[in-house]
């Protein structure tokens, strides 16, 4: 058993509820901000605040997966754009993506919100642009929770594995829901008429 894999594995899995309770919480702030309107810049600071920490955790769990799987974090100035990128890649016998394309969609709203956070008063943020953040986050937490359930599933099993099977990879890929667009049927475009075969040479 790779033991690193399986500390990982409970990371991911146990980060879970932590960020769901987060989404709670803004869910609340942003109620209570129209019932009580004479304390709305109090509960949109509040929902600011924990929006910023929804995307702070999750990339923290990026960071874990780019550290101890992909062997190194990226370097660019906007490495925080680029490990968001990163977690959408397979990696050719090291493991399938992490997220989904559509999941990488919807954090980007969150990885921008988190940089306006940290470079503003709240009391200067709009409370609109904040509204659809928190109407959109309860959706987004399930993107998250889907794929990161999914990599911890591949993970359990490489733990397991004494040498890397390609096969297992193959399974993690083909079950991983980052490749659900390849069953699209416009996506079916090649026969096994296209082509030539290689003929090696000897």
């Amino acid at each position: 058993m790779i033991a690193r894999y399986k500390v990982l594995t409970e990371r991911l899995r146990s980060e879970l509820q932590p960020l769901e309770q987060i989404v709670e919480r803004v869910e609340g702030a942003l109620a209570r901000s129209v019932q009580q309107p004479e304390n709305e810049i109090y509960f949109i600071a509040a929902a600011a605040l924990d929006l910023h920490g929804f995307y702070v955790g999750l990339e923290h769990l990026f960071e874990m997966i780019a550290t101890e799987i992909d062997g190194g974090l990226p370097k660019s100035a906007r490495w925080h754009r680029d490990l968001l990128e990163q977690m959408t890649l397979s990696i050719q016998e090291v493991r399938p993506a992490v997220i989904s394309s559509q999941t990488r969609d919807a954090l980007v709203e969150y990885l921008e919100f988190r940089h306006v956070v940290c470079n503003v008063y709240t009391s200067s943020l709009r409370s609109e642009r904040l509204s659809e953040l928190v109407q959109a986050l309860r959706l987004t937490f399930e993107l998250v929770q889907r794929d990161l359930l999914a990599f911890a599933e591949f993970l359990d099993n490489l733990a397991k594995a004494d040498d890397f099977d390609e096969t297992l990879w193959l399974k993690a890929a083909a079950t991983n829901p980052a490749f659900d667009f390849l069953n699209d049927p416009e996506e079916d475009i090649y026969t096994l008429a296209d082509g030539k075969p290689l003929q090696d040479e000897v």
